[in-house]
């Protein structure tokens, strides 16, 4: 019985890992049509690089190691901040209008998940232009990316980081006020912000104004024009025109169906400094992917060096894609096996070779072994003592050689 169980955690870890390698070809293969090309970083940076960062990891969440000289080493918390190093420290080299993307494991841990310390995040970074097109386009390529991986239900959340910097800043609160405000927003608190707002200095309109910033969700035209009731200076505005100006080349992609406006998405406020955005998939309650605009991260390596990314978290994707039944089922088949008599095995192994070259998936057995297993496939090889047939499409042919084979695969339509 525990050999049984053990066997069938075995088989069911292969299949995770083939569904998780076939997700992130389809992640590769869509990140790559729209020009991105392939990066790493190292998996151990020095602390001081991330310890140096404004506004991006928090400290007590990597994983540090200290290395034989006396080092401390981080393993890698995060990507962007690595990638926006190097291409920093190139940019006389053309590497602006850059496109990179990435495939990596992430290290972090926290004390709501002790048991969490890896995950793996797959996500781009532009380099080069802040413009409403170049906003689009990135915004598009996660709303591409969700539907490649078989999504029909899924909303991409669009706000702005200015938004409510801008409004904030007209209230002059403390560091603690602000993050106790921030943390009730996100929730959704309206009594507790009510509460909140009732005893501070500030004018009643202002009030009126933070209040609502939790409720400015949804259809863009409507949250367009709540947000605009509550704008008190020319910034503000110029962040509205800003978001309008994204939202109309992504209705040109033909994309208003997936996207939302939430002028309460608000994390990593130090962060980020334009356009954030967050995606969500039905019935799935967190955000598999989240991204946005981070212009002023350059600057922390003395660059000046607009920029825009996303990461999804590919777990998530995982789990999602498993909730929602679209993953493909496993099978056992492959498309040729190859059955031979010991006498016949020069041949048989030439075939297969030579199939193999042809890029199909073959697997080889002699019929004098005593550990042949029933299997399933597209087609049967057999190299008998009498006689070498093919069976493919229900129907047998006899063959002298693998250009009969071949031949044989494309008459039935049988080749990949």
């Amino acid at each position: 019985m525990q050999r049984h169980v053990t066997e069938m955690n075995e088989n069911k870890n292969v299949a995770d890992f083939q569904m998780r390698d076939e997700l992130i070809t389809t992640l590769k293969n869509r990140f790559t049509t729209y020009g991105y090309k392939q990066v790493r970083t190292s998996t151990f940076e020095h602390y001081d690089m991330y310890s140096n960062i404004i506004g991006t990891v928090n400290k007590d969440d990597m994983i540090k190691v200290i290395d034989p000289t006396g080092k401390v080493l981080v393993l890698r918390p995060d990507v962007t901040i690595p990638i926006t190093r190097i291409t920093a420290a190139n940019h006389n080299s053309n590497t602006f209008n850059q496109r990179l993307f990435y495939v990596l494991d992430v290290f972090r841990q926290s004390a709501a998940f002790p048991n969490q310390k890896e995950s793996t995040q797959a996500g781009v970074e532009f380099f080069g232009e802040n413009t409403p097109e170049v906003d689009s386009e990135v915004i598009m390529l996660a709303i591409h990316t969700l539907g490649d991986m078989g999504f029909e239900n899924f909303k991409i959340e669009i706000g702005h980081a200015g938004f409510f910097k801008e409004l904030i800043q007209q209230a002059a609160l403390t560091e603690q006020e602000l993050e106790l405000l921030q943390t009730l927003i996100q929730s959704k608190n309206l009594a507790e912000i009510e509460l909140f707002l009732e005893n501070m200095p500030i004018e009643n309109e202002l009030k009126l104004a933070i209040q609502s910033i939790p409720m400015l969700y949804g259809e863009p035209g409507s949250v367009i024009e709540q947000a605009e009731k509550i704008i008190r200076n020319s910034k503000m505005q110029s962040v509205l025109r800003n978001l309008i100006d994204v939202y109309e080349v992504l209705q040109d992609y033909g994309a208003e169906d997936y996207v939302v406006f939430n002028l309460g998405l608000i994390n990593n406020m130090n962060y980020y400094t334009g356009i954030i955005f967050q995606g969500f998939v039905d019935k799935f309650g967190q955000p598999v992917l989240m991204g946005g605009r981070y212009d002023n991260l350059g600057q922390q390596f003395e660059t000046e060096m607009p920029a825009i990314g996303f990461a999804f978290e590919v777990d998530y994707l995982l789990q999602a894609i498993q909730q929602q039944d679209l993953a493909e089922p496993d099978s056992q088949a492959v498309d040729i096996i190859i059955y031979y008599m010991k006498e016949k095995q020069k041949e048989a192994l030439t075939t297969a070779y030579e199939l193999r070259n042809q890029n199909y998936q073959v697997l080889t057995f002699s019929k004098d072994s005593s550990s042949i297993k029933p299997l399933s496939s597209i087609t049967i090889v057999n190299y008998d003592e009498e006689q070498n047939v093919v069976s493919t499409k229900g129907r047998q042919h006899r063959f002298s050689d693998t250009k009969d084979i071949l031949s044989l695969l494309k008459e039935t339509k049988g080749d990949l």
